[in-house]
């Protein structure tokens, strides 16, 4: 396991205020295998979380918890059985190992193998984890960012900061004799700027993080994010409506990734296509995109938020093609889907905390970069939109159809951009998309640390990714008559 900051202690680790070994943990997993079961594992979670909110010139709250406990997983064939405990005693683990092994019926109960330890890669090694630092630094990088966006512009009317920290270890061992530990970081901040003038109200926001240390703000300080959140908000105050029907679009790089991450990437996770739900599903071998597309899953990028050093099931994850040339090669696994498909894991199973079972989920979903020039897509645009910043959205799995709303984006006309815009939605179908995607940029950038995945009612922190992105029609629902 990567050495964390000195202050911090693994409670799972030797010596640690609950450490678990090898032996109790192959007591567990035969508890768990009693009843037949063909596979159990165990996961133990110990999460540090902290978080401070900075508003109307005063600390509105600061908050900090601790949560802790375990998991345990039963598998026989295709039927799980899960159950889990936030006391660590004996008689209390028993019985959760009980509960999931009464899912398997009959049979004899196999033996858990021998134990070894796994040896992992090191995407966030940390001197000192932002837990560590006193609390009225961090509040001194809030009040900061605050008296930078209020001095930005007379018209910035509120501001709001955020300060979101957490710290997670996780054991991981399972019947087939993997051990693996994990100390996770993370961290995000967040400018939040609310303009007026003239009557008319708008807001704009900029924020970033990742499993990084406060030195963060190094490179990315909180007036940088300040000034950048505070002049959206005064941009957008003079935004037109946005005009509806269907358009050229280009998407900026970075944070546009988003609308591939939902529309496209939740479909090529591989529990949908095993239900036969996605629309990916049997696609295997066939185009599915522009041949300029290439989509990978990559968990493996340094101090990303989406990165991580090892799955919630005890897999190392690599960097997985899942679209190779518009071609589909490839699902994201979890140990169940990878058995059904007769693959190895991917390690893309993850869960929300040890309350949960994990499925296949995404970490860092990127399109890879093009052969075109940014500025060289820009100016092939007759009429269009530049979506620069995505807000919320939905989308259906079964079809990929979604519905996005742009924070941020501005009309292009004749190569060049000329006007913010509001109330700019755009309205597609994921696959559709990527088949329209003819011009692709050599500027691919990975996002700053905001995003967080939802599936099923489990979050987990993602990454995205992608570089310039021309697609020839996407129906634009705006609101000018």
């Amino acid at each position: 396991m990567p050495t964390q900051s000195a202050l911090y202690k693994a409670p799972f680790g030797p010596g640690g205020a609950s450490e678990v070994d090898a032996q109790l943990a192959s007591k567990l997993l035969a508890v768990a295998l009693s009843r037949g079961a063909d596979y159990a594992d165990l996961f133990f979670e110990y999460r540090a979380a902290g978080g401070l909110v900075y508003d109307e010139g005063i600390l509105k709250s600061a908050s900090r918890g601790v949560s802790m406990g375990l998991g345990v997983r039963a598998q026989q064939g295709d039927a799980t059985g899960y159950a889990y405990t936030e006391k660590l005693d004996w008689e209390a683990m028993e019985r959760a190992a009980q509960t999931a092994a009464s899912i398997a019926s009959g049979g004899g109960a196999p033996v858990p193998q021998k134990v070894e330890v796994r040896s992992l890669p090191s995407r966030y090694e940390l001197d000192t984890v932002t837990l560590d630092v006193p609390g009225i630094e961090k509040r001194k990088i809030l009040e900061r960012a605050a008296a930078a966006a209020h001095a930005h512009d007379p018209r910035v009317l509120k501001v709001e900061c955020s300060f979101a920290e957490e710290i997670r270890e996780i054991l991981v061992v399972t019947s087939d004799g993997k051990l693996a530990r994990d100390v996770q970081p993370l961290m995000r901040f967040g400018v939040r700027v609310i303009a007026e003038h003239n009557g008319k109200r708008q807001e704009g926001s900029s924020g970033g993080g990742g499993r990084t240390t406060i030195g963060y703000f190094d490179g990315k300080s909180p007036e940088w994010h300040a000034k950048n959140a505070a002049e959206l908000a005064i941009l957008m105050l003079d935004a037109q409506e946005a005009p509806a029907g269907q358009m050229e679009v280009v998407l900026a790089p970075g944070d546009s990734g988003i609308l591939l991450h939902e529309a496209v990437g939740h479909g090529l996770e591989a529990d949908f296509n095993r239900k036969g739900t996605s629309n990916y599903a049997g696609q295997i071998g066939n185009l599915v995109a522009s041949e300029l597309c290439t989509v990978i899953d990559d968990a493996t990028l340094l101090q990303s938020r989406g990165s991580i050093n090892v799955d919630d099931e005890g897999n190392e994850p690599r960097s997985s093609v899942l679209i190779e040339n518009g071609k589909l090669v490839g699902y994201m696994h979890d140990r169940l889907s990878a058995h059904h498909y007769k693959l190895g894991p991917s390690g893309n199973g993850r869960r929300e905390s040890f309350a949960c079972a994990p499925m296949p989920r995404m970490t860092n979903t990127i399109l890879t970069a093009g052969p075109h020039d940014p500025g060289e897509i820009l100016r092939s645009v007759k009429k269009g939109i530049f979506a620069k910043k995505f807000g919320g959205g939905q989308v259906d799995i079964s079809n990929g159809d979604f519905v996005f709303s742009l924070t941020e984006g501005y009309l292009v006309e004749d190569g060049k951009i000329t006007a913010p815009l509001k109330g700019v939605n755009l309205i597609g179908n994921g696959p559709d998309v990527l088949r329209k995607v003819v011009m692709l940029g050599n500027d691919v950038e990975t996002s700053d640390g905001i995003w967080t995945c939802g599936k099923d009612g489990q979050s987990v922190p993602v990454g995205v990714g992608c570089p310039t992105i021309k697609i020839s029609s996407i129906t634009v629902g705006g609101t000018k008559v």
